[in-house]
């Protein structure tokens, strides 16, 4: 069994815990980190120098960084449809899981901040417009990848789903104008039939 630390309502622990639940590999879940602190404490930072979550212990290794979490569990524990057996596919995948990190996440975590934890009178709502129209705009890239294919990497999910896959939902389920988009709408509906994706990262916002 190996130890993810870090608290659920983290998309960055999320996607691990979905990862994890899909190759069928059991998790010890602690809550570290907000409400629960523990993240930076000198046991915690000897683990993960950054006092950020998750952190993943699987017997004598930790790692951190939830992407690179992701991809140590697909290649220690993947099989089936979630085995990436070629480097090419691997690249293929991480192309996604990175572009998510570099470009997306910063506009879509700033509106998340701002409609979900900051109090509505303290919210700078230009840069929420800003930030809505940002994401929109790179969810249409996704949309141009995504005709033709059912997932990320094709007809089966992949760790390349993952980090988009979390932030889907918090995109769905938040208050934000958003434009059709027909193949993000149909992909994510596919992955709201995955019970993990139920388990793991359909709760509520907070």
């Amino acid at each position: 069994m190996v130890k993810v630390l870090g608290r659920n309502n983290s998309i960055n622990v999320q996607k691990v815990m979905w990862c994890a639940a899909e190759l069928g590999v059991d998790v010890d879940r602690h809550n570290i980190g907000l409400e629960f602190g523990g993240n930076d404490t000198p046991e915690y930072l000897a683990k993960n120098p950054n006092g950020l979550i998750p952190t993943l212990e699987d017997g004598e290794l930790t790692v951190w960084e939830s992407n690179t979490i992701v991809r140590y569990l697909s290649d220690e524990y993947g099989s089936g449809d979630w085995a990436l057996n070629t480097a090419a596919d691997r690249a293929r995948a991480s192309q996604w899981m990175d572009w998510y990190l570099t470009t997306m996440h910063a506009p879509l975590s700033l509106v998340f901040r701002a409609l979900v934890r900051t109090p509505e009178a303290e919210r700078d709502m230009a840069a929420v417009e800003k930030g809505v129209a940002t994401t929109n705009r790179l969810w249409s890239m996704l949309e141009s990848h995504l005709d033709g294919r059912n997932f990320v990497m094709g007809d089966k999910p992949s760790i390349g789903d993952i980090p988009v896959g979390c932030a889907v939902y918090r995109w769905y389920a938040m208050d934000v104008e958003r434009p059709p988009l027909p193949n993000v709408t149909a992909w994510y509906e596919r992955l709201q039939q995955r019970a993990p994706y139920q388990e793991h990262v359909m709760m509520p916002l907070t």
